[in-house]
């Protein structure tokens, strides 16, 4: 299996505004009725197989649409030209693309770059004055991560983090179900997040480029799942890491980690993020009163979920698809999705991260 990506593949207002509730309904409601209202202008930086993703799932959009290139393979900008009637004048490089700054037709860069690159090209585009998209994880640790959000804030620009999940309606429903109390008193979630991965010299496994290994790209769903599955932030965080192939997975690439987390509730997390098994995309919770699970629970094709009331019958869409409009109508209309998607968000997982890897590294609890 080669990467994340082929695995899953198979499985605003203004600043001073109060941002209105999210509701499913309107959101995916959107898909069907007219929409004749703003639409989000886009470039996508990072024309990889992720950008490639996004860039199909928004074709899909009614508030939003794919305007701009930036990529460091030439060959790549003229193939998408070509394939999205994207004009020469909203296409960049990696050197040129502050210029975006003077570029009127473009509101917003989706940033899928590797994860070291984040900080400081997020930064540009915010400098720029054009909104910020950044793919998951937001950068290497939290200090990143919040010197992100502070650039953006100064810039008086949103920064928005590529959570899908939070715009996919089973999802949803289960957070809707647990926020009117089904589910009674939450005890326990699991999270199992893990595929084989491929290639030994792709960027996922070089640490200067991805700061860490599957924690970084697959653990962080069972870390955000368990959060707005459980609705509650973690105190504190237990680690475990084991490595069997240290050739692969070299100093700083995590191969495999269990970790456990505790909540003010008394609810705990127990979950597993490795590259070196498959089959592993299931999110389990249980309370006083019932039980939600998910399976596969976030892969890209459609998601399986049911509760103790019976399965989760929701329409499938794109989950990119429903994200960019979602996040329109976020900057837009100020309508907010059930979980957060903005910066600060991604810098409570990214703490999250960075305390698992202390608590696998000294064996000691770390409080949070």
């Amino acid at each position: 299996m080669g990467n994340r990506r082929e695995f899953l593949g198979k499985l605003t207002a203004s600043a001073i505004s109060v941002p209105l509730l999210y509701s499913p309904t309107n959101l995916f409601a959107s898909n069907t009725e007219p929409y004749d209202g703003p639409i989000l202008r886009v470039a996508i930086m990072g024309l990889g197989s992720y950008g490639n993703r996004v860039a199909k799932a928004m074709v899909a959009c009614k508030r939003a649409k794919l305007v701009g290139l930036i990529s460091g393979t030439p060959s790549k900008i003229s193939d998408w030209r070509a394939q999205y009637d994207i004009p020469e004048k909203n296409c960049y490089n990696y050197e040129n693309f502050d210029a975006i700054k003077d570029n009127p037709d473009i509101d917003a860069v989706y940033v899928i770059t590797p994860n070291a690159l984040h900080k400081e090209q997020a930064i540009r585009v915010a400098k720029a004055g054009k909104h910020v998209i950044c793919e998951k994880p937001m950068g290497i640790n939290a200090a990143e991560g919040q010197a992100m959000v502070d650039a953006c804030k100064a810039a008086n620009v949103k920064l928005l983090i590529g959570y899908r999940m939070h715009f996919e309606p089973k999802t949803v429903e289960i957070i809707r179900m647990r926020k009117d109390g089904e589910f009674g008193q939450l005890k326990f979630f699991q999270g199992q997040s893990g595929f084989v991965i491929g290639d030994p010299k792709q960027w996922r496994l070089n640490k200067a480029l991805s700061g860490g290994g599957a924690m970084m790209d697959i653990g962080i769903y069972s870390i955000n799942g368990a959060r707005y599955m459980l609705g509650e932030e973690p105190i504190w965080v237990t680690a475990q890491e084991t490595k069997t192939d240290p050739v692969k997975f070299k100093e700083g690439i995590d191969e495999t980690i269990q970790f456990q987390m505790g909540f003010p509730s008394g609810a705990v997390a127990n979950c597993l993020s490795t590259y070196a098994m498959n089959h592993l995309d299931r999110f389990y919770m249980t309370g006083s009163e019932g039980w939600g699970e998910m399976k596969p629970s976030t892969g890209y094709g459609p998601i399986k979920a049911r509760t103790h009331k019976g399965e989760l019958e929701h329409p499938h869409s794109a989950h990119q698809t429903l994200q960019m409009d979602g996040m329109a109508q976020f900057i837009f209309e100020g309508v907010a999705p059930i979980v957060p998607v903005d910066g600060e968000e991604g810098v409570k997982d990214m703490k999250i991260i960075d305390a698992i890897f202390l608590a696998a590294k000294t064996g000691q609890k770390v409080e949070l």
